[in-house]
C-alpha cells in the first residue's frame, strides 16, 4: 500500500479490480463505507464475478480473467484523447517528458530485442538517451516522438472501447462508464484509489497488471496524496511482513537483494547498486544502499563482520539463477534434486498448481519438516484419503517430520498490516499440548545444526558458526530481542568529525531511525526499512494513541508504519512546484518557505526544495516511471497477453502464447490445455466464512461453508444440463475434481472476441484435512507457470471443462 487502510476513508472513487475486499478483506472494507458515507464517494468493482463488493457498488462491469491490462490501457488511451489528464503533476512527477533510446519499438505482441529460444529480452533499447553530462535528456514539450508520453500515447491507442470489449468481454457502454468515473479524478480536487489483491498479482503477467494501474494514477495525479494511492491487500496479516524482511529467495530484508555468482565481491556486488542520479540535483536514495547492506551483515554476523573481510560479505549465498521461487523449487523437487524440504506454516499441497506433479515432487523428497499449529494435508500428504488424495503410501519413502508450533493468538510480536504498519500484539493464550513457538524450534534447529559444525568441520561452516548469537537465551530469543535487532543498534561509539570529543552515537544505544546508519560497521540493522520501530523511545509498535490531528486519517501514533512512521509515500507528491497542496482541502505536508511540514512525514528531505527535488526520492530520476526502462523482465510499458490457457488468441497478437517472457519447464508446457478440449475460463477465489485452509479445522466456519462447490452461470448450467446444487466433474489438462454446484446469477457469459465465453469459478478452501467435508481446489486443475517477474503461480485464468455426474454414494 502506498496509503493506509485509514486513507482509503478519504477518497472520492474506489476502484477495486483484481480483488474483492468486501469478502476477503471485510474489515479493511469499513473504510471503503466511511468514504461513502462521509464524502458521497463513489464505487466501481470490475471482475469476472458479480461479488460481495460488486452488491454494494454504485457501478459494476465485467470482465474476462487474464484481461485487466487490456482494460487499464483502454482506459489510458481515452483519459489521452479526452484530455484527461492532471498535466502540472504528469509533466513534473513522471518521466513522460524523457527521451527513449532509438531502436525501441513494439510490434506484433513484442518489444525489441526478443529471443523466442531463450524466452526472453535483450533489453538495451529499453533506456534512456543520456546526453554529454550523463543526465537524461528531456523535452518538457512532450513534443519529440521518442518521449516517454508519446512512445505511451502511440503504444495505448490500440485500446480503442471497442478492443476493450472484444478482448475483454466488458460491454463498450459499460466499459466507457468506468472510464469516465475514473478520468474524472485528474481534477486536482478528485481522487481515486485503487484496491487490488491477488486478483491481480496470480497471473503469468501479474506484475502488468498491477503497473498499467500505477500508470493510471500518475496520469491522473493520484499518487501521493490522500484519498489516493496503489493499495494492495495483503491477505494474512503480515504478508507484507514477509517481503519487507526478506523472505523472498532473492531478497534480502529491506528489499536489498542478494548476490548472483557474477559478482564474485564486495565491490562487484556495490558497483551496480550506487544508482546515480539521472537527473541533475535528486535524491536518488539507495545511493545509500551501502549503508544499509553493511548494518545488515554486522546485524547477521557481528564481531566477524570486519572491514577486512568486507564485512563477511562471502558468507552470503549467490545466485545461480534469478531466484529459487516455489515453482523452480518444486520443478527441481520434481526432478529429484532436492534431498528436504521445510515447510513453515504453509500448505503447498493445496497452494501450489498442478497438485499432482506437487504430491509427485513431495514423493521424491528424503525428509520433509512441516512446522505447523495445524495437521495440513502437506504433512499428510502420503496418507491415502479416496479421490481427494489418491496415493500409492508403500511406494512413498518420504520421511515426514511434524513441529507442532503456535498460532498467532499464542504470540507475542509485531505483524505487518496491509498500509505498512507493524502493530505489536500480545500472547492470548499459551500453546497446547507439545506446540513450540517457531523462535523456539529454529533456534534449536541453529543451536544442533552450530553444534555438528563446530564437531565435525564442513566444506564451509564459517557463516553457520560465526552468526552472531546475542540473546539471553540463546535456545529461545525473545520478540522484544527480536524487534530490538531489527530496529538496529550501535556497534561503536561514533563521534563527531569536526569535534572528536563528541559523540553522536554511543555504543550499545538502540538506532533512532536508519538516516542514522552507517557504512563502516560501526552501526547494525536487521531490516533498515523498520528501523526507528524500536529505539530508544521504547517500542513504538506497541504505541495506542487513537489522536488524529484535524481528522485526517493518519494517526501518527498508533503504532510505527514503515519507513519513519511515514503513512502515505511520496507525499511530497501531493503539492505542486511550489510546494502547495493540489487540494487545499486534502492537505498532507506543505512547503513553509524553509522546510516541509503537516500531518505526516515528509517523503523527501526537510529542507530540500520543492521546484528542485523531486517527489519519488527512490528513483534515480526523482520522477516516477511510465516507462521502466529495463527492469521488467516483459516490457517497459504493460501489453495484453492472454493466460497461457485461454479461450481465445490474443486479438493483437495471435502468433504470441501467453507471456513471452514467463518461464515455461518442458514438461509443463506440453499440460497446457487448450480451447477446443476445455472451453470454458475458470477462476479460484475465497470466501469470508474460511481464512485459506486455517478455519476449516473449526467446526463454526465448517459449519458455516460446508461442502466443496464451483459457481457456474444460469446459462452455462442449461446448455450442460446441471441443476443447482447437483455434482459435477470438472476437469483440465492436468486433472480432475468432483464438486457441488452452485448455479448464481452472479456469473455470466461474456461474448470476447465474438466468442461465447462462460466463467467457472472456484474456492480453495478444502481438503482432506479438518472438520469441513473432504473436497478438491483449484490447484489441482491449475498450470504450472507464474509471473514473467516474480513468478507468482497463474492461479486465477485457466481452461476446465464441465459435465453433470450422479451424486456419489452416500
Amino acid at each position: 500500500m502506498t496509503n493506509s487502510w485509514t486513507d482509503i476513508g478519504n477518497t472520492d472513487l474506489v476502484i477495486i479490480m483484481g480483488g474483492n475486499a468486501a469478502e476477503a478483506h471485510p474489515c479493511g472494507f469499513k473504510w471503503v463505507t466511511e468514504a461513502k458515507a462521509n464524502r458521497g464517494a463513489k464505487l466501481i468493482v470490475v471482475d469476472p464475478r458479480f461479488t460481495r463488493s460488486a452488491a454494494v457498488a454504485d457501478f459494476y462491469a465485467p470482465i474476462r480473467q487474464g484481461t485487466d491490462i487490456a482494460f487499464l490501457l483502454g482506459v489510458i488511451n481515452y483519459c489521452i484523447q479526452n484530455d484527461k489528464v492532471q498535466w502540472d503533476y504528469a509533466k513534473a512527477f513522471t518521466n513522460a517528458p524523457y527521451l527513449v533510446k532509438e531502436g525501441f519499438s513494439y510490434k506484433d505482441g513484442l518489444f525489441t530485442g526478443y529471443d523466442e529460444a531463450k524466452r526472453d529480452y535483450d533489453k538495451s533499447t529499453w533506456d534512456y538517451e543520456l546526453g554529454p553530462d550523463g543526465y537524461v535528456v528531456a523535452d518538457d514539450t512532450l513534443q519529440h516522438p521518442r518521449c516517454v508520453w508519446n512512445l505511451l500515447k502511440q503504444h495505448v491507442a490500440i485500446y480503442t472501447p471497442e478492443m476493450v470489449e472484444r478482448i475483454c468481454g466488458t460491454p463498450k457502454d459499460k466499459f466507457l462508464k468506468v472510464a469516465a468515473m475514473m478520468a474524472e479524478t485528474s481534477s486536482p480536487t478528485k481522487t481515486m484509489t485503487s484496491m487490488y489483491a491477488l486478483g491481480w498479482t496470480q497471473h503469468s503477467k501479474g506484475s502488468q497488471n498491477i503497473r498499467a494501474m500505477a500508470m493510471l494514477q500518475l496520469i491522473l495525479g493520484n499518487i501521493g496524496v490522500r484519498g489516493g494511492g496503489m493499495n494492495a491487500l495483503r491477505g494474512h496479516s503480515n504478508i507484507q511482513g514477509l517481503t519487507d524482511i526478506g523472505l523472498m529467495s532473492n531478497l534480502l530484508p529491506g528489499y536489498l537483494t542478494l548476490p548472483n555468482e557474477r559478482e564474485i565481491d564486495f565491490d562487484k556486488y556495490m558497483s551496480s547498486r550506487g544508482f546515480k542520479p539521472l537527473r541533475p540535483n535528486q535524491t536518488s536514495y539507495w545511493q545509500n544502499y551501502k549503508k544499509f547492506f553493511v548494518s545488515f551483515l554486522k546485524s547477521m554476523w557481528g564481531p566477524a563482520a570486519t572491514p577486512d573481510n568486507n564485512f563477511a560479505y562471502d558468507y552470503l549465498p549467490k545466485l545461480d539463477v534469478p531466484g529459487y521461487d516455489i515453482l523452480r523449487t518444486f520443478e527441481l523437487m520434481h526432478q529429484g534434486k532436492l534431498n528436504g524440504y521445510f515447510c513453515q506454516g504453509f500448505n503447498p499441497l493445496l497452494s501450489f498448481p498442478n497438485r499432482k506433479k506437487v504430491t509427485e515432487a513431495l514423493s521424491k523428497l528424503k525428509f520433509l519438516v512441516v512446522m505447523d499449529p495445524l495437521d495440513t494435508e502437506t504433512a499428510r500428504f502420503w496418507q491415502n484419503h479416496g479421490e481427494f488424495n489418491d496415493v500409492d503410501t508403500a511406494k512413498i519413502d518420504t520421511e515426514v517430520i511434524q513441529l507442532p508450533s503456535t498460532c498467532f493468538a499464542e504470540d507475542e510480536g509485531s505483524l505487518t498490516n496491509s498500509g505498512r504498519w507493524l502493530q505489536w500484539h500480545w500472547a492470548a493464550g499459551t500453546p497446547p499440548g507439545e506446540a513450540k513457538h517457531d523462535t523456539w524450534i529454529m533456534a534449536q534447529i541453529y543451536q544442533g545444526l552450530r553444534a555438528l559444525y563446530q564437531k565435525e568441520g564442513g566444506a564451509f561452516p564459517e557463516p553457520i558458526v560465526n552468526l552472531h548469537w546475542p540473546y539471553n537465551d540463546p535456545n529461545d530469543p525473545t520478540s522484544d530481542e527480536l524487534a530490538k535487532e531489527i530496529n538496529g543498534y550501535v556497534v561503536e561509539d561514533v563521534t563527531d568529525p569536526n569535534d572528536p570529543t563528541k559523540v553522536v552515537l554511543q555504543k550499545g544505544k538502540q538506532v533512532v531511525n536508519f538516516s542514522v546508519l552507517r557504512d563502516d560497521g560501526k552501526t547494525a540493522s536487521g531490516c533498515w526499512i523498520y528501523s526507528g520501530c524500536f529505539n530508544e523511545q521504547g517500542n513504538n509498535m506497541a504505541r495506542r494513541d487513537t489522536s488524529d490531528p484535524d481528522g485526517v486519517g493518519v494517526y501518527p501514533k498508533w503504532s510505527f508504519s514503515w519507513p519513519l512512521n511515514r503513512r502515505v509515500l511520496y507525499n511530497r507528491a501531493s503539492c505542486d512546484l511550489s510546494g502547495k497542496p493540489w487540494d487545499p482541502s486534502r492537505k498532507l505536508i506543505e512547503w513553509d518557505g524553509a522546510k516541509w511540514t503537516g500531518y505526516d512525514v515528509p517523503d523527501i528531505a526537510p529542507t530540500a526544495k520543492p521546484d528542485v527535488v523531486g517527489p519519488f526520492i527512490m528513483n534515480a530520476e526523482g520522477t516516477a516511471r511510465l516507462f521502466t526502462r529495463g527492469l521488467m523482465r516483459d516490457g517497459p510499458f504493460p501489453a495484453h497477453y492472454e493466460p497461457f490457457e485461454s479461450p481465445i488468441a490474443n486479438p493483437l497478437a495471435p502468433k504470441v502464447r501467453g507471456n513471452p517472457a514467463a518461464r515455461v519447464f518442458k514438461d509443463d508446457l506440453a499440460q497446457f490445455g487448450d480451447a477446443d478440449k476445455f472451453p470454458y475460463a475458470a477462476t479460484s477465489y475465497r470466501l469470508t466464512e474460511h481464512f485459506h485452509f486455517w478455519t476449516k479445522h473449526v467446526w463454526v466456519n465448517a459449519v458455516l461453508q460446508p461442502e466443496f462447490f464451483v459457481e457456474i452461470s444460469e446459462q452455462l448450467a442449461k446448455e450442460k444440463g446441471i441443476a443447482n446444487g447437483g455434482w459435477v466433474r470438472v476437469w483440465s489438462n492436468r486433472n480432475s475434481i468432483r464438486a457441488k454446484a452452485l448455479v448464481t446469477k452472479r456469473i455470466t457469459p461474456l461474448i470476447c472476441d465474438g466468442k461465447t465465453v462462460h466463467v467457472v469459478g472456484i474456492p480453495l478452501h478444502w481438503g482432506f484435512m479438518g472438520q469441513t467435508k473432504k473436497g478438491f481446489g483449484p490447484n489441482s486443475l491449475t498450470p504450472f507457470v507464474g509471473d514473467a517477474n516474480i513468478e507468482t503461480p497463474e492461479f486465477k485464468a485457466f481452461l476446465v471443462n464441465i459435465e453433470s455426474i450422479a451424486a456419489p454414494v452416500a
